[in-house]
């Protein structure tokens, strides 16, 4: 057995075995999704880095949130799209952890940027005086260190206790890589306890963030309720947050209720469908929340355009 552990080098993902049928329609649609994603992400991070007006702690935040939306469909779409044209499906072991470390630290940053904006707010809000000395640039920094440092490093120590199992098994019931089917694959059941308790130990980290940001909006609407200025500002700016955050734990929770509690009578289709839908409507449908409903960015793409079209 242990042999056989050593040459495990690629694992073969067995997500698309009943889609050949569809594969080159699924592809047009597939690169369709992800070249409207680049573009509006991309036009939102431009919109802020081009207006001066947008160089705000709010905004500029905004920017890190559509960086790491296209961050975590880099790990997805080029390796799927190149799948759909491919007879066999495979990834090597190296690149099956990378894929799982840049997908995991996607969502982990989601979270921490999705707090760090809600504290923002917060102040912004309830402290309106002292606003840009409580967020000065230092600080700014620190927070966006924060939230993308911690969860990369997060996600990297459940890829290293991963690397570390014997794996007697190289077949991934999935169309891209995820941490807690590698670890299904383990020869040892009892080598994964430490990874078990990493994991909820994650859970339990990241369920305190978005415990603090469900209350501060909270405290919020509570704040506001008697202000009809700071309800506008409450409505403008916080709106987009708390929708982006709905979305991505709607999508989180449906992935994780499916994994723990689906049927096998469901279609490969179905299933697809839960386990990448995480990865591809917060990225839609993100920045067009924010586009919309956030007038700078709006008004400073509208004259962008209107700049272009003369």
């Amino acid at each position: 057995m242990m042999d056989n552990v050593s040459q495990i080098t690629m694992f073969f993902l067995s997500g698309l075995n009943e889609t050949n049928n569809h594969r080159f329609t699924l592809f047009f649609l597939t690169l369709l999704c992800y070249c409207v994603i680049l573009l509006f992400n991309i036009s939102v991070i431009v919109t802020i880095i081009m207006g001066k007006n947008l160089h705000e702690p709010m905004y500029i935040l905004l920017s890190h949130f559509c960086m790491n939306l296209l961050y975590g469909t880099a790990g997805f779409f080029p390796k799927f799209l190149w799948d759909l044209l491919s007879p066999v499906q495979v990834i090597s072991y190296s690149g099956c952890l990378v894929q799982v470390q840049v997908i995991a630290s996607f969502g982990f940053s989601e979270v921490s940027i999705l707090s760090v904006m809600a504290y923002d707010r917060y102040v912004a809000i309830c402290r309106p005086l002292e606003y840009h000395s409580v967020m000065s640039k230092r600080r700014l920094i620190v927070l966006v260190c924060y939230s993308w440092m911690t969860p990369f490093c997060i996600a990297g120590i459940h890829v290293f206790l991963t690397s570390r199992l014997k794996l007697c098994g190289q077949y991934i019931a999935k169309i891209y890589c995820m941490n807690w089917m590698i670890v299904d694959l383990a020869c040892f059941p009892a080598e994964t306890a430490v990874s078990t308790i990493v994991v909820y130990i994650s859970i339990i980290f990241y369920f305190f963030h978005v415990l603090f940001i469900v209350l501060s909006y909270m405290y919020l609407i509570k704040i506001c309720a008697n202000s009809i200025e700071n309800r506008a500002k409450l409505m403008q700016t916080c709106v987009p947050h708390l929708t982006s955050l709905l979305i991505f734990l709607v999508n989180v929770l449906s992935e994780v209720m499916f994994m723990r509690f689906g049927s096998k009578d469901l279609s490969q289709a179905f299933k697809n469908f839960v386990a990448i839908e995480y990865l591809v409507i917060p990225p839609l449908l993100n920045p067009l929340i924010y586009g919309f409903k956030l007038t700078k960015i709006r008004d400073r793409f509208l004259v962008v355009l209107t700049f272009k079209t003369k």
